[in-house]
């Protein structure tokens, strides 16, 4: 096998892999067959992409875009090997995200990739660091953020939505008390769009829009802020804090104090010991 595949989170009609392939100059170019809707970013290496919809060769920056049911053939006559962080999802799934995108009409990619783009620059970087920290929790959003922007760069749609009503945002101040309530608990994307009777996509871009940040960023605003106040406020040790305040990974907590405070949790506490 020249191809391995790691699964790096799923949910309900999505899931994001990590796919290494190997195969050098010398090797056949394989076939294979769309299963679901794929938005693959090219992080290492180069390779030829093949399907119904063109030909086209891949760089880092470059994203592949597939259609289910679609066969495709990649090939490395030019180098060996290539790493791609590959979302995928379902038919339904994805006909939700285009219906949110304003200007996009149809279900379907017609062309095989989007070039390296300088908009989505920022986007695939923050992808691909969520895959070296393995931050599971973060690729629900990641995912849906670039499959719409795929979808609205492919189809020419472009990526500006419309202002959110006072319906919109009355549902994004209900998910911040919510947040506020549960932060120590479990909340997925899905779970917050749910009980607002929204799709993930439009309640992600709304919630973007009125809060100035996804809800993941909230919720983990939300979490390192309250363990901030209680390293000040209390003898509780580090570990006790981050769990009870919603981290299931005492390096995760750390990391993410860090970089939020500048500070790591116990150099944060002495702080107030020398004050």
């Amino acid at each position: 096998m020249t191809t391995s595949e790691q699964n790096l989170a799923s949910g309900q009609g999505w899931h994001v892999s990590d796919v290494v392939c190997t195969a050098g100059a010398g090797d056949s170019p394989f076939e294979e067959e769309h299963r679901t809707f794929c938005v693959a970013a090219v992080t290492q290496g180069t390779f030829r992409y093949r399907t119904r919809q063109g030909m086209a060769m891949l760089a880092p920056g470059a994203i592949l875009l597939g259609n289910p049911g679609a066969c495709y053939e990649c090939g490395h006559e030019h180098g060996a090997g290539d790493r791609c962080l590959s979302f995928h999802f379902a038919p339904a799934y994805m006909e939700g995200i285009v219906a949110e995108v304003p200007g996009a009409r149809r279900l379907g990619f017609g062309t095989p990739r989007l070039p390296p783009l300088r908009a989505l620059a920022p986007l695939l970087a923050e992808a691909e660091a969520a895959r070296e920290a393995a931050d599971s929790d973060g690729f629900e959003e990641l995912g849906l953020r670039i499959a719409g922007a795929a979808v609205a760069f492919a189809t020419g749609a472009g990526n500006v939505g419309r202002a959110p009503s006072r319906r919109d945002q009355k549902r994004v101040v209900e998910a911040v008390r919510r947040i506020e309530l549960d932060g120590d608990k479990p909340l997925s994307l899905a779970e917050l769009a749910g009980e607002t009777a929204t799709s993930p996509y439009h309640f992600l871009r709304t919630f973007r829009h009125v809060a100035g940040m996804t809800p993941y960023q909230f919720l983990l605003k939300t979490r390192l802020h309250r363990a901030a106040v209680r390293l000040r406020t209390s003898h509780e040790a580090i570990s006790t804090i981050a769990f009870e305040v919603g981290f299931n990974d005492l390096s995760t907590f750390n990391r993410r104090f860090r970089r939020e405070m500048g500070q790591a949790p116990g150099a944060y506490r002495a702080h107030r010991q020398i004050a």
